[in-house]
């Protein structure tokens, strides 16, 4: 980017108002009070000493904070390799994360023991990042990076800022954001000692991490197909929407944007229920009164990537 900003107030460990617990009753993470680091055992054990090994040397590490599970655990294990005190969770805030997420955030960094700072980010304005092309990870990370090490990495006297990159992650060739971490040189320690998804889910279990089995959230502009223009109005009908679906007790959603159609895409097991008359009438409601001219139901369930798979499969 170009323009050149003022540092932006940083907003340390305040979350956004929230009910008491974003988890059903019966979840792990409903009565999660904090993590449990000395239930660590066998495989485990032997890979949070090594992140441990990986920080050594580290006096205050920055680590860039979703809330799933890569980047809470990877925030669990600098906790306890470092105290508390010495880790701080960056949460980039911008249209293009959910509201729910940002509750959630929150909700896991306060079980971990970890504060929060939200870390305006712009990536909207950027005309490279709205034209939604297969570099739009690239973007949305090189300015969440840019904004850390500019607004944050001074102010709270970090001496590293890390992410929450996995062993599988580092296979990938859809994951454009990994060359903005490369470019500002940020660390990621689970990926350099081979720390795969399902060894990272595992990690997170015996820490008691509400978020161990999550899926996948990957933000609202992945909502929209590949070529089309990112837009705050977008991304606000994709945000309401998605609130209303979970509102009727769906355990996960994906609403994709095409223009004047709606098309929500839930786990398959849960697509009968869709269909019952009054949850179908709440659906299209609310659709329409986010700004949809129709709502519909994707019959082949939710696919994660689903415009990613597009491009990459070319």
């Amino acid at each position: 980017m170009t323009s050149v900003r003022q540092p932006v107030p940083l907003t340390l460990g305040t979350a956004p108002s929230a009910p008491t617990s974003l988890f059903a009753p019966g979840h792990p993470g409903f009565e999660a009070e904090e993590m449990t680091p000395d239930a660590l055992t066998g495989e485990a054990l032997e890979l949070a000493d090594a992140v441990s090994a990986e920080l050594e040397g580290v006096s205050k590490l920055g680590v860039a904070y979703s809330g799933g599970v890569d980047s809470a655990t990877l925030l669990a294990l600098a906790v306890r390799a470092l105290g508390a005190e010495n880790v701080v969770a960056l949460l980039g805030v911008s249209p293009s994360l959910a509201r729910r997420e940002r509750r959630l955030a929150h909700q896991v960094a306060r079980v971990i023991g970890a504060e929060v700072v939200e870390v305006p980010t712009h990536e909207g304005e950027n005309p490279d990042y709205q034209k939604n092309d297969a570099a739009r990870c690239f973007h949305c990370k090189d300015e969440l990076f840019t904004r850390i090490g500019e607004d944050v990495v001074g102010e709270q006297q970090l001496d590293a800022v890390a992410y929450g990159e996995n062993a599988d992650d580092a296979t990938r060739h859809d994951r454009p954001g990994a060359g903005a971490a490369t470019r500002h040189r940020v660390l990621r320690p689970l990926s350099v000692i081979g720390m795969t998804k399902s060894q990272v889910r595992e990690v997170a279990r015996q820490l008691s991490l509400p978020v161990a089995d999550k899926p996948a959230a990957p933000c609202l502009a992945s909502r929209i197909p590949f070529g089309q223009e990112v837009t705050p109005e977008k991304l606000r009908q994709i945000d309401d929407l998605e609130d209303a679906v979970y509102e009727q007790g769906f355990s996960d959603c994906r609403v994709r944007h095409h223009g004047a159609v709606g098309r929500i895409e839930l786990p398959t097991e849960e697509l009968a229920r869709a269909m019952e008359p009054e949850i179908r009438e709440a659906l299209v409601a609310a659709g329409k009164e986010t700004g949809f001219q129709h709502v519909t139901i994707d019959l082949d369930g939710i696919r994660s990537g689903l415009f990613s798979l597009q491009i990459v499969g070319k």
